[in-house]
């Protein structure tokens, strides 16, 4: 099958679809916790547990993180699909994304900023480093605290026929897995 070129500026595109994510943060000075709407998490090592998350330098969670110095990577299902989307469209500057939007903000076990109630799974984060990577930071997390609802989480992996992630195709376009697991034979 014959190649096409595409443009550099869209070769991101080529890795996707994407696990969409909800960030939750904290304004350490005043307590006020927000929420981002992020396509761009993943893991970024086993031992020590890290994850990455990529942040733009002008989003009010970047400011919050890197003076908070943590976060928690929150696990949204389609369920909750329209208020992930809402989160990712209005500024933490000048809404409280938590109560107009209608999300559950809870406290974590070990950080100060909050779980989202709504989410199936948490991952909570003390950053120990941020990488400036291009337009946008890398913020290295140190997964303190890990956790899902019952039921969800099934011999070592999500159960995907009981929790129904989004992913992120392009822009406003997302799927969701099929319900078929692939385990090759070697």
């Amino acid at each position: 099958m014959e190649k096409i070129e595409v443009p550099s500026q869209k070769a991101y595109r080529l890795i996707y679809p994407r696990l969409v994510v909800l960030v939750s943060c904290i304004d350490p000075a005043t307590g006020k916790p927000n929420i981002i709407t992020i396509a761009w998490a993943t893991p970024l090592s086993v031992n020590p547990p890290l994850a990455g998350i990529l942040v733009a330098p002008r989003r009010h969670s970047h400011e919050l993180i890197s003076s908070a110095r943590e976060f928690v990577i929150n696990i949204p299902t389609v369920e909750i699909l329209d208020k992930a989307i809402k989160c990712g469209r209005v500024s933490g500057r000048a809404h409280d994304k938590f109560s107009e939007i209608r999300l559950t903000a809870k406290p974590a076990k070990v950080l100060k900023s909050p779980i989202i109630e709504e989410c199936v799974a948490h991952l909570e984060c003390k950053l120990v480093n941020q990488i400036t990577t291009g337009d946008h930071t890398l913020f290295v997390g140190e997964v303190v605290a890990a956790y899902a609802n019952e039921g969800t989480f099934d011999g070592g992996f999500m159960n995907i026929e009981k929790v129904r992630n989004f992913y992120q195709v392009s822009g406003d376009t997302f799927a969701i897995l099929s319900k078929d697991l692939l385990k090759p034979e070697f």
